[in-house]
């Protein structure tokens, strides 16, 4: 220890902890008694009144028991404590560091950390905590942040006209008018939730985000295997769930809507490879026309092909205007009546199926309208499979 340095810095008058803790190389159990063996080694007193903290590390526990307290609604396994501390003390501080001192932050983390970890029985974990703790000790406020809890599975829609996600109001964006009734959305349900609302009650979670692998359109069923999702709940209380429980009563509460299968707990990480996936998906599609023969050619034509797609009219208001290249990687006619038919279709994901049959415009070449020489109608339209990395789409 630099005899000298000591003394100049023990003439500020600190307290044991703040003194100690400029000179981490001695060894001793802790700051406090790191700084008692400098004092004494000075012959000095230990001051009454730090100047550097001003009595904030002998507020430690009582810290301490303000973050146990707030911690006591939620379950957790893993732990990270951070502190907030005033400007003017951390300016103190910079004035007499050493090359061996450790930051005020750093020792009341530490130190409540411990505490907590001893009381609640829990485990401190600096990389991927459950719950992070953060102390403002200019005024003993503390903030609970609870990492997200991903629910990965499968959904199937059995109805029509019911969006997959929310759907703010477009004329008030979500605030309540008389063309929304008040209710800040253009549906009154969605897919999103269905699924969410008994996850945020199971959860207690502030909020949720959805996350599908890709959206069928409003009016289209999702049938089959399902979509695959992942529900994303924000500030969760409760991370002990039963997912087989939490699968039953989505299913109860949605019943005949939407129902969930294969819950699962997932990852952020596993988010984004839902979101980039580009797995096939199969179809099927009931059409209207009139040149019954023509059909037969058309579909025949369609299958391996790969067609041109601009982004469909119906949606030219929300997306870019660019030309997708697709591949129908099969197509065959399930049922055929005199002026209607039942088309079975296995194309490449991102394929506008509407605008395969109907052409668009010409938007979409070629399309079984256009190969027909006949104007096409969709009735009706229904997603029966979609892949995944560990599930093959059944074959057509």
């Amino acid at each position: 220890m630099d005899i000298e340095l000591a003394k100049k810095i023990a003439r500020f008058g600190l307290c044991d902890a703040c003194l100690g803790r400029q000179f981490t190389g001695i060894d001793a159990t802790d700051n406090k008694e790191r700084g008692k063996k400098i004092r004494e080694a000075l012959n000095i007193e230990e001051s009454q009144q730090c100047w550097l903290c001003d009595g904030l590390i002998d507020d430690i526990p009582l810290m301490a028991e303000l973050a146990i307290d707030a911690l006591k609604d939620y379950e957790f396994s893993t732990f990270l404590v951070g502190c907030k501390i005033d400007e003017e003390i951390l300016l103190k501080e910079h004035r007499i560091a050493t090359e061996a001192s450790e930051s005020i932050k750093r020792e009341i983390d530490r130190e409540i950390g411990k505490i907590i970890a001893r009381e609640m029985n829990k485990l401190p974990d600096f990389k991927n905590p459950d719950i992070v703790v953060t102390i403002d000790t200019t005024c003993y406020g503390v903030e609970i942040d609870s990492k997200p809890i991903y629910i990965y599975g499968r959904y199937r829609k059995l109805v029509r006209n019911l969006p997959q996600t929310k759907w703010p109001c477009c004329h008030c964006n979500g605030l309540g008018c008389i063309y929304c009734n008040f209710t800040g959305k253009m549906y009154e349900e969605s897919v999103e939730e269905l699924i969410a609302f008994p996850a945020l009650k199971a959860s207690m979670a502030s909020s949720e985000s959805f996350h599908g692998a890709g959206r069928e359109d409003i009016d289209v069923r999702m049938l089959g295997n399902g979509r695959p999702f992942i529900l994303e709940l924000k500030q969760p209380k409760k991370r002990n769930i039963d997912l087989k429980k939490l699968e039953e009563e989505i299913n109860e509460y949605a019943k005949g809507k939407v129902e969930v299968l294969g819950l699962r707990f997932s990852s952020k990480e596993e988010v984004r490879k839902i979101k980039e996936a580009k797995h096939p998906k199969i179809y099927m599609v009931k059409i209207g026309y009139t040149k019954k023969e023509k059909i037969y050619e058309a579909v025949n034509a369609l299958i391996g092909r790969e067609i041109s797609q601009a982004t469909p009219t119906r949606v030219l208001h929300r997306r870019a205007d660019i030309v997708r290249k697709r591949k129908i990687l099969d197509i065959k006619i399930k049922e055929m009546k005199m002026n209607e038919a039942t088309l079975i279709v296995k194309a490449e994901s991102g394929t506008y199926i509407k605008e395969l049959m109907t052409g668009d415009g010409g938007r979409t070449k070629p399309s079984l309208a256009s190969l027909a020489g006949d104007e096409v109608k969709v009735l009706e339209l229904d997603v029966i499979g979609i892949g995944d990395e560990n599930e093959k789409v059944e074959r057509i």
